[in-house]
């Protein structure tokens, strides 16, 4: 009998410490649930106010674009104002080429009238749809870009770098002057 009182101790002891440790795990378990739930609910407004920035963003700039395309327009026909001034100059010397410079004006100005009313989606939308149809076109609009980036690149190269005489010339820099 005195065994069994021995034996009964511990093993209240012993659940008694099994009961704080479940507890205490119950406890550590909510608490990371919890906080994994605010970390997730944290994540998921992070995402939308960055979807809402770049929605924001692009269109910010989708509205500076349209805007750019205005001024685009209106800058081609005052280009276009210009060249039937210059047209009309050009009738006393040689009307034939007033006559295509005026032409040209005309096709200046419905291109920007065009130009004035269009959206950027639009004029990606034309332009893919131009390089569907034409695609040889679009090459040579593209090869002949890039002749002229590279022309432009190569000249302001060439300007800028100076490389020195590869012979002196009758005042070395050494020292030895003859004269």
């Amino acid at each position: 009998m005195a065994n069994q009182g021995f034996e009964s101790a511990p093993s209240s002891e012993f659940s008694e410490h099994e009961i704080k440790n479940n507890k205490f795990q119950d406890a550590a378990g909510d608490a990371f649930f919890r906080a994994s739930d605010k970390a997730r609910e944290a994540g998921e407004k992070a995402k939308r106010a960055a979807a809402e920035a770049a929605t924001t963003m692009s269109d910010h700039v989708r509205g500076l674009l349209n805007d750019q395309i205005g001024l685009g327009a209106q800058s081609a026909n005052r280009f276009a104002r210009s060249m039937r001034l210059a047209a009309s100059d050009l009738d006393q010397e040689n009307p034939m080429i007033a006559g295509l410079v005026r032409g040209f004006a005309h096709n200046v100005d419905r291109y920007a009238d065009r130009l004035e009313h269009q959206t950027v989606e639009q004029l990606t939308k034309s332009a893919s749809d131009l390089a569907r149809r034409q695609p040889a076109l679009m090459f040579g609009l593209a090869a002949l870009a890039g002749f002229f980036a590279f022309r432009t690149f190569k000249s302001a190269s060439d300007r800028s770098v100076s490389s020195p005489p590869i012979q002196p010339g009758p005042y070395s820099s050494a020292g030895d002057n003859h004269v």
